[in-house]
């Protein structure tokens, strides 16, 4: 079965025969401050994509990284791909440790690969894993900050997991599709080798453009071979490419970006405080308040035509940023109207 993860909003509109225009999309963490697209030349459209274009070597510098990572079709395609590369590399499906609340697409992805009869076997962890699961653990996949719960480790905790997995000859994948806005607290940084290290970016989120689909790969060069033997040629179009060099490069907009990110962070956390006074996480792309009947809650504020994410857990609803003025008003009369309500 298909998973949801927000953003279908024409599937909300027509639900309930309304206009898409009188919605707010708030369900994704996705920045609504998109980087400026200036006009693609015609060439980028008419020629397959070029794979020395500099869009890898743009990616090296922005995330400050030791080596070139792959350009796959948003972190989604790593995602999809990592077990069986993995499986492929040990020569047999082992153990692999996940975040017991997270981002569901990677225990969709390990919990589905099948090889003839072999079968990733899955363990849960809170917080980190324990030293027997990280020893019982051929893979350990850590999101870092969580999705939707905010947790986040340090690049000192991250590197002594690595470490300890190292010395087994497991390995460490970290989902950094959230660590845009505090750039050094990625392990890239800090990370000499990547040997017995993946570590996934997503440029979707921190730069607004989710529909671009693209992200990059960082590992060990024979990782990196496996990968792009799996995903092949053009696995990222050519004006996606293009767009993502740009923005990449583009460091005076990324300061601007992180600190009006900051601004709708603080703006929105306070707002919550105001309306919702119950336990609250996140990052400074969404927030995720904890609240006992969080699915009338979800339906209510779609009644109202604002839609958020509803948790996997059904315990909590995800607020990404509103976009503008009018969407704040929308969304604090909501929350007024919410307040007076006995719920």
């Amino acid at each position: 079965m298909a998973m949801t993860h927000g953003g279908n909003l024409l599937q909300m509109a027509a639900r309930d025969q309304s206009d898409i225009r009188d919605w707010i999309d708030l369900s994704t963490g996705v920045s609504p401050f998109t980087y400026p697209v200036s006009n693609i030349p015609e060439s980028v459209w008419n020629q397959l994509p070029q794979s020395e274009d500099g869009l890898e070597s743009a990616a090296k510098h922005y995330y400050q990284a030791t080596s070139d990572p792959v350009a796959v079709a948003g972190s989604q395609a790593a995602i999809m791909a990592l077990p069986s590369l993995l499986c492929n590399m040990l020569g047999r499906c082992g153990t692999i440790a996940l975040p017991r609340v997270g981002y569901k697409e990677h225990e969709h992805a390990w919990r589905s690969f099948h090889y003839y009869d072999q079968q990733w076997s899955i363990i849960f962890y809170d917080d980190l894993p324990s030293g027997d699961q990280i020893a019982q653990s051929d893979v350990v996949l850590v999101i870092n900050p969580n999705n939707p719960n905010g947790n986040f480790y340090s690049r000192e905790r991250l590197l002594s997991l690595h470490t300890e997995l190292a010395a087994h000859n497991g390995t460490l994948i970290v989902d950094e599709a959230f660590v845009d806005m505090t750039p050094a607290n990625s392990l890239l940084s800090q990370s000499k080798s990547l040997e017995n290290l993946i570590v996934l970016r997503s440029v979707g989120k921190f730069f607004g453009l989710a529909g671009a689909r693209v992200g990059f790969v960082f590992a060990a060069q024979k990782t990196i071979h496996l990968l792009k033997e799996y995903i092949g040629p053009w696995g990222v179009s050519g004006p996606s490419r293009w767009v993502l060099k740009q923005a990449l490069s583009d460091s005076q907009w990324q300061q601007s970006n992180r600190k009006r990110i900051k601004r709708a962070s603080t703006r929105l956390e306070e707002l919550l405080k105001v309306y919702l006074p119950f336990k609250t996480v996140g990052t400074d792309l969404f927030k995720t308040v904890y609240i006992d009947n969080a699915a009338w809650f979800y339906q209510w504020l779609c009644n109202e035509h604002i839609l958020t994410r509803l948790c996997d857990e059904k315990d909590a609803i995800r607020f990404g940023l509103p976009a503008n003025e009018a969407q704040w008003q929308k969304l604090e009369l909501a929350l007024c109207k919410l307040q007076k309500k006995e719920w």
